[in-house]
């Protein structure tokens, strides 16, 4: 199922603004679960999770910043 140019914005704004901040609250939350760890490996977590929330939703990211296809062709 592929989604339209203007579903992939809306829902990539949903998780931008709704799913991110609350990726952050879980991923500071299961880091403070554990006894603190070293910086680095903290560091480390956190880019880690830090890549691994957006690796589910590459195909709704994809191509958002560009103008549509109904943009580019209304304009010829």
């Amino acid at each position: 199922m592929a989604l339209s140019y203007k579903a992939r914005r809306r829902w990539s704004l949903v998780i931008l603004l709704v799913g991110l901040p609350l990726y952050i609250v879980a991923a500071v939350t299961v880091v403070g679960l554990l006894d603190r760890p070293p910086v680095l490996v903290e560091l480390a977590i956190y880019i880690g999770l830090g890549v691994l929330w957006a690796l589910p939703f590459r195909f709704v990211f994809r191509g958002v910043g560009k103008p549509s296809d109904d943009a580019q062709t209304k304009r010829k």
